[in-house]
Protein backbone atom coordinates (compact mmCIF):
# COMPACT_ATOMS: atom_id res chain seq x y z
CA UNK A 1 0.00 0.00 0.00
CA UNK A 2 1.43 3.42 -0.95
CA UNK A 3 -0.06 6.29 0.73
CA UNK A 4 -0.36 10.23 -0.18
CA UNK A 5 -0.84 12.46 2.83
CA UNK A 6 -1.31 16.40 3.85
CA UNK A 7 0.41 17.51 6.69
CA UNK A 8 -0.07 21.14 8.36
CA UNK A 9 2.57 22.43 9.30
CA UNK A 10 3.59 24.68 12.35
CA UNK A 11 3.81 27.69 9.90
CA UNK A 12 0.21 26.59 8.68
CA UNK A 13 1.12 25.82 5.29
CA UNK A 14 0.19 22.45 4.22
CA UNK A 15 2.99 19.85 2.93
CA UNK A 16 1.70 17.01 0.79
CA UNK A 17 3.83 13.81 0.42
CA UNK A 18 3.82 9.99 -0.09
CA UNK A 19 5.08 6.84 1.54
CA UNK A 20 4.41 3.47 1.99
CA UNK A 21 4.85 3.25 5.59
CA UNK A 22 2.51 6.47 7.30
CA UNK A 23 3.41 5.43 10.51
CA UNK A 24 7.13 5.89 10.23
CA UNK A 25 6.88 8.72 7.65
CA UNK A 26 5.17 10.80 9.83
CA UNK A 27 7.84 9.61 12.65
CA UNK A 28 10.42 10.96 10.42
CA UNK A 29 8.77 14.64 9.83
CA UNK A 30 7.89 14.70 13.86
CA UNK A 31 11.66 14.01 14.63
CA UNK A 32 13.36 16.10 12.06
CA UNK A 33 15.36 13.17 10.73
CA UNK A 34 15.78 14.43 6.95
CA UNK A 35 17.35 18.41 8.17
CA UNK A 36 16.54 19.16 3.89
CA UNK A 37 12.80 18.30 4.22
CA UNK A 38 10.08 21.41 4.12
CA UNK A 39 8.76 20.03 7.43
CA UNK A 40 12.34 20.34 9.34
CA UNK A 41 12.09 24.09 10.24
CA UNK A 42 7.85 23.58 10.61
CA UNK A 43 7.92 21.31 13.01
CA UNK A 44 5.40 20.43 14.44
CA UNK A 45 3.14 18.90 11.67
CA UNK A 46 -0.27 17.21 12.13
CA UNK A 47 -1.49 14.46 9.55
CA UNK A 48 -4.65 16.32 8.37
CA UNK A 49 -5.30 13.50 5.41
CA UNK A 50 -4.83 10.66 4.06
CA UNK A 51 -5.49 8.10 1.31
CA UNK A 52 -4.48 4.84 0.75
CA UNK A 53 -3.22 3.24 -3.12
CA UNK A 54 -2.72 0.15 -4.26
CA UNK A 55 -0.59 0.95 -7.05
CA UNK A 56 2.38 3.24 -6.88
CA UNK A 57 1.97 4.82 -10.87
CA UNK A 58 -1.59 6.26 -9.29
CA UNK A 59 -0.19 7.47 -5.67
CA UNK A 60 2.46 9.08 -7.47
CA UNK A 61 0.20 11.26 -10.28
CA UNK A 62 -2.10 12.23 -7.16
CA UNK A 63 0.74 13.32 -5.21
CA UNK A 64 1.81 15.70 -7.84
CA UNK A 65 -1.48 16.71 -8.64
CA UNK A 66 -2.47 17.89 -5.11
CA UNK A 67 0.97 19.25 -4.83
CA UNK A 68 -0.55 22.10 -7.63
CA UNK A 69 -3.40 22.84 -5.93
CA UNK A 70 -4.20 26.29 -3.48
CA UNK A 71 -4.25 25.88 -0.19
CA UNK A 72 -7.99 26.19 -0.02
CA UNK A 73 -8.69 23.53 -2.35
CA UNK A 74 -6.21 21.16 -0.26
CA UNK A 75 -8.31 22.47 3.11
CA UNK A 76 -11.64 21.49 0.77
CA UNK A 77 -9.89 17.96 0.46
CA UNK A 78 -9.18 17.74 4.16
CA UNK A 79 -12.78 19.02 5.06
CA UNK A 80 -14.43 16.48 2.95
CA UNK A 81 -15.68 18.97 0.77
CA UNK A 82 -15.54 17.53 -2.27
CA UNK A 83 -18.46 19.30 -4.27
CA UNK A 84 -15.83 22.27 -3.77
CA UNK A 85 -12.78 20.76 -5.31
CA UNK A 86 -13.88 21.61 -8.93
CA UNK A 87 -14.68 25.23 -8.51
CA UNK A 88 -11.52 25.49 -6.53
CA UNK A 89 -9.86 24.57 -9.44
CA UNK A 90 -10.96 27.51 -12.14
CA UNK A 91 -8.72 30.07 -12.46
CA UNK A 92 -9.78 33.34 -12.02
CA UNK A 93 -9.13 35.92 -14.53
CA UNK A 94 -9.22 39.97 -14.66
CA UNK A 95 -10.88 41.75 -16.90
Amino acid sequence: MYCVYILRCSDQSFYTGITSNLDERLNEHQSGKHAESYTFKRRPVKLMYYAEFTEVERAISTEKQIKKWSKAKKQALIDGQFEKLPNLARKKFRD
